[in-house]
């Protein structure tokens, strides 16, 4: 298992970003470079992260909806995701990551007929078109497990898989946007469980984060940082421990130097105690 996050840092070349990476005690980190950016320059951090054995997580496609019912925010979204997913195949990212899409207004907010089956197609036709027009060879593109999207579970996202059929097309877990019940909130190893026994041989990459559940009606839950809610952290890093050294584990939405180092030390300990190795 590898763990990143956020850079506090400035940094301009390759050799500064490796330095900043590893100085946070990380061997995984986002990847550092826009999709404008050219061959020769892609190549030079590409070769700074095999260097310095920096596994580059994630290419965020963030802001992209490829379902949008307006046809010309849809083939934006169609666009700029395959841009993200060439520049993760480019720099042998781990992955080309976005959410499924929203029917709503906002690219990845509720909306009503999100989680029909009907929008479960059209999620399909979207990431075929995504992975056809691009043929990545080197890295995945994955949709992001939301609370309100497709997929929004382990099953939808194993149903996702099958129904997609495309060997690029693999599994970024984030749990916490997962838990959108008690049920889930309090059984959180089951549901982790449930998670790794369905797509466990299709993950490549992860999101770090907790959550905790607010007596305030009707239902609210908010993050956290990994340690400070309660998502089963033992279930989480003993199941990802089982596939392999190289799967990043990538703490978000911190935006404190205490808050990252804080949720790396937690992660790191669980994992010493369930005898899984961090790079």
């Amino acid at each position: 298992m590898r763990i990143g996050g956020a850079l506090f840092e400035e940094f301009t070349t390759p050799r500064e970003w490796t330095a900043a990476v590893r100085g946070q005690g990380y061997s995984a980190a986002f990847c550092p470079i826009g999709d404008d950016t050219d061959a020769d320059t892609i190549r030079e951090w590409a070769d700074a992260a095999a260097d310095a054995d920096i596994v580059i997580a994630e290419v965020g496609a963030w802001g992209n909806n490829p379902i949008s019912p307006d046809d010309e925010v849809r083939k934006a979204g169609i666009e700029g995701c395959c841009r993200r997913l060439e520049l993760a195949d480019r720099i042998g990212a781990a992955c080309c990551v976005n959410v499924g899409g929203s029917l709503g207004e906002d690219w990845a907010g509720p909306a009503e007929g999100n989680l029909t089956d009907e929008t479960f197609a059209l999620i399909v036709d979207s990431v075929r078109e995504i992975i056809d027009a691009v043929g990545p060879k080197r890295t995945y593109y994955t949709l992001e497990t939301m609370p309100w999207l497709i997929p929004h579970s382990a099953q939808s996202y194993a149903d996702l898989v099958r129904a997609i059929n495309r060997k690029p097309f693999a599994v970024h877990l984030d749990p916490v946007n997962l838990i959108n019940c008690p049920e889930r909130y309090y059984d959180s190893g089951a549901m982790l469980q449930e998670c790794f026994d369905l797509l466990g041989p299709h993950i490549v990459s992860c999101h770090a984060k907790d959550v905790i559940l607010h007596d305030e009606l009707t239902l609210h839950m908010s993050e956290c940082r990994p340690g400070a809610g309660n998502l089963n952290w033992r279930t989480f890093v003993r199941e990802l421990g089982k596939l392999g050294d190289d799967i990043p584990l990538m703490i978000e939405h911190l935006s404190d130097v205490t808050d990252c180092r804080a949720a790396a030390a937690h992660i790191r300990n669980m994992a010493q105690v369930e005898g899984v190795h961090v790079v």
